[in-house]
């Protein structure tokens, strides 16, 4: 089976974004031959460039089966597929719009809402990340609901801590900020004030962003809590990962994360108080000090959310779409 993969190739310091190759990756070691075709440009001129390049591209290749990541690169695919089937996956803000705050979406946002609704007569198949992209899908009998697997080689527990490698004081406690200060959906605020809340002149509230894809995993490992503050999400891999590297975890109760955290000892849902924030915070510290890690990793393979388990029921789907 031959897959080309559509999606975005603007994405600062990376060709195809961390977590698309490794969801490729893992379909090639399932058997499926996985080609990229990064959509280069922004605006109209930017998606018309590489729909004509696509429908060139198809031409002279045939696959079998073309996946279209994020709204705006699979109506590229659909338009220049030249009649080969076309996958799509939701990731969030393509269906729900761009949140700036809490239930407050930008109007010009509303627009990847509309095309959501719009691509759906025109795709074989829609693979949404979490039951709230998923509300957005109105063809049911095309649609599943599958999250991101994560690769559990590359983020798993290690009996070892990458503070000095890291740069991080090693005399005090670090709260894990992975998302863009700038964005506001990520909420960068909300741990800022927490922090304050805390008065703890033993904690830090660090922010290495932007930060390479491979060094994630030790900062997880040596982290005492990973925050996410966002006002929204899909199914956020960096809960996934954090989960898999045992790492405590405070979080909003955005998108599936109350579901892939469960009942995970060290793991806490707060609101978008400050305060509420704070004292999950507190929590979350205190089980570090006394407890160490959590057992999230077994939750991550409970759950089946590594890459391999993925790829296999994504597979399904691309069958199911060939039969057709």
């Amino acid at each position: 089976m031959k897959v080309l993969f559509v999606c975005s190739g603007n994405a600062k310091g990376f060709e195809v974004v961390p977590f698309i190759k490794e969801q490729g990756e893992a379909l090639r070691e399932a058997g499926v031959e996985v080609e990229y075709f990064p959509v280069n440009g922004n605006g109209l001129k930017g998606y018309s460039n590489s729909t004509v390049r696509l429908w060139k591209h198809l031409k002279q290749n045939q696959y079998d089966v073309i996946h279209g990541h994020f709204i705006l690169s699979a109506w590229v695919a659909v338009l220049a597929s030249r009649g080969t089937p076309v996958v799509l996956s939701l990731m969030g803000s393509d269906a729900y719009g761009q949140y700036v705050g809490e239930n407050e979406v930008t109007l010009l946002s509303r627009s990847l809402t509309l095309l959501t609704y719009f691509i759906q007569p025109f795709v074989s198949a829609i693979i949404s990340k979490s039951e709230n992209i998923e509300r957005f899908v109105y063809v049911k009998q095309k649609s599943y609901i599958i999250p991101n697997g994560i690769d559990t080689r590359k983020f798993r527990a290690t009996p070892m801590s990458y503070q000095e490698e890291l740069a991080l004081d090693s005399g005090k406690k670090q709260v894990l900020f992975l998302g863009s200060k700038s964005n506001a959906r990520k909420n960068f605020r909300l741990a800022q004030e927490a922090i304050s809340y805390l008065k703890r002149n033993d904690v830090d509230l660090i922010n290495p962003y932007p930060v390479s894809h491979q060094v994630i995993p030790k900062y997880l490992n040596s982290v005492s809590v990973l925050a996410v503050c966002s006002y929204m999400e899909g199914s956020p891999n960096v809960i996934k990962e954090a989960m898999a590297c045992n790492c405590p975890i405070v979080a909003t109760d955005v998108g599936d994360v109350k579901w892939v955290l469960g009942e995970t000892e060290g793991c806490y849902i707060a609101s978008f108080k400050p305060e509420d924030y704070a004292t999950k915070l507190n929590e979350a510290l205190r089980f570090s000090e006394t407890r160490g890690r959590t057992y999230g990793e077994q939750r991550i393979r409970q759950l089946g959310l590594d890459a391999q388990t993925v790829a296999k029921r994504i597979l399904e789907i691309y069958k199911k779409v060939i039969a057709r």
